[in-house]
């Protein structure tokens, strides 16, 4: 705006101001605006105006209507625009079609530089439960329109397992603080904020100043959280470096959203938080297979002080597990073997684990006996345990919810530069396969859907281990069968 305003350029903006993010508005400057709109002072001369348009002469009453206007204006944050070289019109109401059209016309037609067009809206107008519950109904799965009561698994949401676990670590630890940025119920903190509202901080729609913020804490000797989608993450990566990795500061990185997210499409798709933060010197990077990991990364980032840490973990429910009342805290770069084979080894990061089960479970029926493991760290690997794999196996997968340049990259890199890819079990050597998001987004769609089309569902995998064996695979049906 700062740009268009001094090239005095023809451009029009819409503030469509609905005075909610996907949570209420916090912070100074909200609270003076919102003063500025509702005080007394600003309601007194707009009252003066219109009384003096009626009693003065003909005249006078334009003049008076404009001291009306401007009034409105000034207080309503247009005197902010203007000095920017906007020309600022409103406030006016955008439900109201009969105001709106008309101003939209001429606006279009002037032959002005920048116009800035204030709209009033109410966020959910005209579908009650919307209007009551705004926050609710920013992204929302199927529901009862009626109800409005939207469905809902009977297990619980990984979201719901962070928040609850960390509140278990706060109650032990008066050191544990938690930051939003904007999403206190995106992102579970709201119920911490509830308990501890001393220690749970929003700072508004500003991610790069929640990781600053978290690193000053961090840096005095406090033990931050913040918790911030995947995706969101992406725009304070300056900050995670410069503030947080380089001065290895033990700020622990809560990463909802992990991975492809159903309706909310490739803009809120936790696909790269893999890729750009195990490249980064002094990085713990988990990624949770399932809520009981989940909660055990909790408790490992609580007791990491260090350096920075992070884990990430899926959107939806998880498997409906028990979760211990204590979890132990993992040992930092050790993965864990889930099912020990001969032939085929599935390394799996994160939310992919059930999905390699699965295919392992058919690649025995095919006679392929296959090793799965849960390599929950991205970062530091557990080399010992993947050095293992790839000496007693003829074929490795890598499995990740992430873009290509993370998991599977640093394993490649790990087994080239070890020399295990020089003498592997086998005439043929080792044949490794990173599985990984493809390079490209994809359109939002049931889960398994995406997972499909991304080529990280139980078919690929068995597909992939066909191929790399050189074998043929033939589809029956919904079964595959050894050509």
């Amino acid at each position: 705006m700062n740009n268009a305003g001094a090239m005095d350029s023809r451009m029009i903006v819409i503030l469509n101001d609905n005075d909610m993010s996907i949570a209420p508005p916090v912070g100074a400057m909200a609270a003076y605006f919102a003063r500025l709109s509702s005080g007394g002072t600003y309601l007194y001369l707009r009252d003066i105006a219109k009384q003096l348009a009626k009693i003065l002469p003909q005249k006078w009453e334009e003049r008076a209507r404009r001291v009306e206007e401007h009034t409105r204006t000034l207080w309503a944050g247009g005197t902010f625009f203007e000095e920017l070289g906007f020309y600022y019109v409103g406030p006016i109401d955008g439900h109201n079609f009969e105001h709106l059209l008309p101003v939209l016309r001429n606006i279009k037609d002037a032959q002005q530089g920048p116009i800035l067009l204030h709209v009033r809206t109410q966020k959910g107008k005209g579908y009650g439960h919307a209007e009551k519950s705004a926050d609710k109904f920013h992204g929302v799965s199927r529901f009862n329109v009626v109800t409005g009561l939207q469905e809902k698994s009977t297990a619980r949401s990984y979201t719901s397992v962070f928040a609850h676990q960390l509140i278990k670590e706060a109650d032990k630890d008066k050191r544990i603080t938690a930051i939003t940025a904007a999403m206190p119920d995106g992102t579970g903190l709201k119920s911490f904020a509830e308990k501890y509202p001393d220690r749970c901080f929003d700072v508004g729609i500003a991610e790069q100043h929640a990781v600053t913020f978290a690193a000053g804490q961090a840096a005095d000797g406090l033990k931050p959280f913040a918790a911030i989608y995947s995706t969101f993450l992406q725009r304070a990566y300056d900050q995670v470096v410069h503030d947080v990795a380089i001065q290895n500061l033990p700020v622990r990185f809560a990463i909802d959203r992990a991975g492809l997210v159903g309706a909310d499409g490739p803009t809120h798709a936790g696909s790269f938080d893999l890729a750009f933060l195990s490249n980064l010197p002094n990085m713990v990077v988990m990624a949770a297979s399932d809520e009981v990991e989940l909660a055990r990364m909790v408790v490992t980032s609580a007791a990491h002080d260090a350096g920075p840490i992070a884990f990430r973990y899926p959107r939806g429910s998880g498997d409906g597990l028990v979760i211990p009342d204590q979890p132990d805290a993992l040992t930092i770069g050790k993965g864990r073997v889930c099912k020990e084979g001969s032939k085929v080894a599935l390394l799996s990061l994160g939310g992919r684990l059930e999905v390699a089960l699965a295919a392992a479970a058919k690649l025995d029926g095919f006679g392929l006996s296959t090793t799965v493991v849960d390599a929950r760290f991205a970062k530091p690997l557990d080399t010992k345990l993947i050095a293992q794999l790839a000496r007693h196996h003829e074929v490795l997968l890598t499995l990740e919810e992430g873009a290509s340049g993370g998991f599977g990259s640093q394993v490649l890199n790990f087994l080239a530069l070890d020399g295990l890819l020089d003498n592997a079990k086998g005439s043929g050597g080792l044949k490794v396969r990173p599985l990984a998001l493809p390079d490209e987004f994809i359109d939002h769609d049931a889960p398994d859907i995406m997972y499909q089309k991304a080529g990280l569902d139980v078919e690929a995998v068995i597909r992939t281990v066909f191929g790399a064996l050189g074998r043929q695979m033939n589809e029956t049906g919904s079964h595959l069968d050894l050509a």
